[in-house]
């Protein structure tokens, strides 16, 4: 088994994560547990949606429920608020530095 495949399958193992979802963390760069945790899951969320990817805020649940190994839905309601505050900061910081 090729390095890409080991890393496929290690990302598939990860609770809420399934074929389509690693599929997309590998289009920015994540290919293990290990790149998820050091990325964040709001960076690579914001990251994915700035790739013109169009994905709901249950991605974000379910990149920080992957961290938790909790199903996404299990995440309690103050820690999705909070995911969903830092990842639209870090949006508008994004936006802020783009030239017009």
């Amino acid at each position: 088994m090729n390095n890409v495949n080991l890393a496929h399958s290690e990302l598939l193992e990860l609770k809420n994560l399934g074929m389509a979802s690693v599929n997309i963390l590998q289009a920015i760069g994540i290919n293990t547990y290990e790149d998820l945790a050091e990325m964040g899951p709001v960076q690579a969320y914001c990251r994915i949606k700035a790739r013109g990817i169009h994905v709901s805020k249950v991605m974000l649940y379910a990149l920080q429920g992957a961290l938790m190994d909790v199903h996404w839905n299990d995440l309690p309601p103050d820690l999705k608020t909070k995911l969903v505050k830092e990842a639209e900061h870090l949006e508008r910081e994004e936006l802020a530095r783009t030239p017009a």
